[in-house]
């Protein structure tokens, strides 16, 4: 026979109260899954609601608060991300028009002083 109990607060309490159910020849239903809930709970710096199904639904609800922190943490990495990489874009574009107008000033340059010495020469 099972024994049901609440006021359950930590991991100590529910092994007194399994001491005491097997004494009485029982047990506490879900005492593993139980004991789990309770150390999970105690490692989020969260107090026990004093029943198994009141601990479990509070363990599953800091479950998805964590999950959607994940999710949430995960799309601005992502955005983050994005926006460096739209910055390497635009340095990468203004590097080509940079490279391209020294291009163009160097060819007109050494036009300049090829036809520059051309006639320097002619001339002398």
């Amino acid at each position: 026979m099972a024994m049901k109990v609440n006021g359950i607060e930590s991991e100590e309490d529910l092994k007194r109260a399994q001491a005491a159910a097997q004494a009485a020849g029982s047990g506490i239903p879900n005492y593993g899954d139980w004991a789990k809930v309770l150390q999970d709970l105690k490692m989020a710096g969260v107090d026990s609601t004093g029943s198994y199904e009141g601990d479990k639904a509070l363990r599953e609800e800091i479950a998805r608060e964590i999950e959607q922190f994940m999710e949430e943490a995960q799309e601005e990495q992502i955005a983050q991300d994005n926006q460096k990489n739209e910055g390497i874009q635009n340095a990468t574009e203004n590097d080509k028009e940079q490279q391209i107008k020294a291009n163009l000033a160097n060819a007109t340059s050494s036009m300049i002083m090829a036809d520059y010495m051309k006639y320097y020469h002619l001339m002398s």
